[in-house]
């Protein structure tokens, strides 16, 4: 079966648009995968695991189907102790 990998990385969302009593909008973590390690989120050891399984519940649920089939998760080590998220997404 053919494989993708990706990393998994948290960004920081800001909604700028004006509210009278907030400011600027919300703000939020949004989860999302890229195919370069490069951009993946460097997680502590006391966090990744709430991470991963936040984004494997929702994957199996919402995008599993068509032509994805599972997703796989493996830490892998970074630097500063940290570890970084790689993900094998099983396509066919």
């Amino acid at each position: 079966m053919p494989t993708n990998e990706l990393f998994l990385a948290v960004l920081p969302l800001v909604h700028v648009t004006p509210t009278p009593t907030l400011g600027y909008g919300l703000t939020e973590e949004t989860l999302t995968l890229f195919p370069d390690r490069r951009f993946a989120t460097q997680f502590f050891q006391d966090e990744v695991d709430k991470y991963i399984l936040a984004f494997q519940t929702r994957a199996e649920k919402y995008l599993v189907g068509g032509h994805s089939r599972k997703f796989e998760f493996f830490k892998e080590e970074a630097s500063d102790e940290r570890v970084i998220v790689r993900v094998v997404q099983h396509v066919g």
